[in-house]
């Protein structure tokens, strides 16, 4: 899925569930704990390759997957999803909130020896806001009115007025000075051959292939117990999950098919185990706001009504999921209970394109305006089965209204760069990873829409506007909670997206790792903990 870098800070947000969709899963086979022991892999699967390994430049989830484990930021989220110190041990804030003071650890090393200061934070600061450097994540950083570091290991930052996701914007991950400095950062070799100071260092990346990364014995938490975390690209989820029952992958994300029907045997139980929680995500349909099929809001919303949401939900989700109404989390504060959106009414969304102009319908019954019948294409990307079936879903509903619609399915790496970066896509069947804070800033305003931003469909509403924002804009929470409601409401009505599902996230890991810790931050925010008694190691 597409995001920002908050992906690489944050692990999805879940509440555990014992259930599937009533359906009661076996127990896994328990083992004992064990005795923890250094050694061993975590091979992981994904359908994505990362475009960089330079998290400032990469916009895609696969690259912050990555980079994840081999960067830090100055904060980061604890499992129970409070702010905490990562490169800084601690900070203070100034009684107006418009100040904070960093205090860096010390002794951190970067992977080549050198050692952490200041002078690396303030170097990210300053190339982020730089007007080269091709990245969606300049805006936090602009609220900064100054930035000094009065020591190696003092860092300080003053805002010119609130701004809410201050302290969050520093889980950034910070950037190598003594390599950067005074470069080009679009074509520096760290791209694809990273230096961080984070708990695995880089060792090798096949194109193509896999990505290997190996403990950092000198981070500052301690090593980790797991040797080498192998991240290996396999475009196709049937492909990926015949590897990991072929025992050459340790942990992937479980289909819900795959979940439900192909993993409740004795033999899958004994060898892994598998959760269930609501992902910190959402899917939608995204419409190019710049092509004219989609320039009228009544187009859009008919496009809503038309689609069976919960059909999506109980027929490619298999229930484990709900359905979406909007860019939050529902159960979150952020979150407006009441607005629900358009929902699924053919005969509205008939009315509505009758109102648009889309009244007649040619020989083959697709709706036609000016001559011109209504057919688009949905780009998607490859190996996301849930997606292409959500897409065909789509597609039959919308034909039942006068709508043809073809599917398209692209190579991430290709669907990034030749279509979504290039603004040449009509519609688009993608996610968003989204963060314990509501600011959605470079996703929804106006002024994200550029080369290789976020707000890529080209979504523009003055009101919008103004309320990111205020909302980023205070540090009370009620007056903030009352700015994203509202957002809702009004994104509600203008269907930039058809918000469709939150899916529930169903990794499976091999049951030899122990140490695992479910928690509100999901089950990867202690990795470096996790570890494989020497008697099951395979690797």
């Amino acid at each position: 899925m597409r995001t920002g870098w908050l992906a690489s800070l944050l692990i999805a947000l879940f509440l555990l569930a014992a259930c599937d969709g009533g359906r009661k899963a076996a127990p896994p086979v328990q083992r004992g704990p064990g005795t923890p022991a250094q050694g061993d892999a975590l091979v992981v699967g994904s359908i994505g390759e990362p475009s960089t390994l330079l998290p400032l430049l990469a916009s895609d989830n696969a690259s912050h997957e990555v980079a994840g484990r081999i960067y830090n930021g100055l904060v980061r989220y604890d499992k129970n999803l409070n702010l905490e110190g990562e490169l800084a041990e601690s900070w203070d804030v100034s009684g107006d909130g418009l100040t904070i003071t960093f205090h860096l650890r010390k002794g951190v090393k970067w992977h080549d020896g050198q050692e952490f200061t200041s002078r690396d934070v303030m170097y990210t600061y300053r190339v982020t806001i730089d007007p080269k450097t091709p990245t969606a994540y300049a805006d936090a950083f602009k609220q900064v009115q100054s930035a000094v570091a009065p020591d190696l290991h003092t860092f300080r930052v003053t805002y010119a007025k609130p701004f809410a996701p201050a302290l969050e914007s520093w889980g950034m991950a910070i950037l190598p000075a003594h390599l950067l400095e005074g470069k080009d950062i679009t074509t520096s070799e760290l791209a694809r051959r990273p230096v961080g100071t984070g708990p695995y260092t880089f060792k090798e990346w096949v194109a193509g292939q896999k990505i290997t990364l190996e403990a950092n014995r000198d981070y500052y938490e301690g090593r980790p117990w797991i040797d080498r975390y192998i991240y290996r690209i396999i475009p196709d989820n049937s492909t990926m999950y015949m590897e990991l029952k072929a025992g050459a992958l340790d942990m992937m994300g479980l289909s819900p098919v795959q979940y439900q029907r192909q993993t409740e045997t004795s033999e899958f139980r004994a060898r892994f185990n598998k959760y269930r929680y609501p992902a910190s995500a959402f899917t939608y349909l995204g419409y190019n706001l710049r092509h004219p099929l989609f320039a009228d809001r009544r187009v859009r919303q008919a496009l809503t009504a038309a689609i069976n949401k919960a059909e999506i939900v109980h027929g490619v989700l298999l229930g484990m999921g709900q359905v979406a109404h909007g860019p939050y989390k529902p159960g979150t504060w952020a979150y407006n209970p009441q607005v629900r959106d358009f929902e699924y009414n053919p005969e509205r969304a008939r009315q509505l394109l009758a109102e648009a102009g889309w009244r007649e319908t040619n020989g083959e019954g697709i709706l036609v305006r000016e001559g011109k019948p209504f057919r688009f294409t949905i780009l998607t990307n490859q190996g996301n089965t849930e997606r292409l079936k959500t897409a065909q879903i789509v597609q039959r509903r919308l034909k039942k209204v006068g709508i043809d619609v073809k599917i398209r399915v692209i190579e991430w790496a290709s669907f990034l760069s030749q279509f979504i970066d290039k603004g040449n896509f009509e519609a688009v069947m993608l996610g968003w990873t989204i963060s314990p804070d509501p600011d959605m800033f470079d996703i929804w305003h106006s002024s994200k829409t550029g080369p290789k931003e976020l707000n890529f469909i080209g979504y523009k509403n003055p009101e919008v506007d103004r309320l990111l924002e205020e909302g980023r804009g205070t540090f009370d929470q009620e007056k903030r909670r009352r700015c994203y409601w509202r957002i809702q409401e009004i994104l509600a009505q203008d269907q930039p997206y058809t918000f469709l599902y939150v899916p529930d996230a169903l990794p499976a890991v091999s049951a030899r790792f122990r140490g695992i810790e479910p928690a509100p931050a999901g089950i990867s925010h202690n990795l470096i903990r996790w570890y494989v008694p020497k008697e099951e190691q395979i690797y």
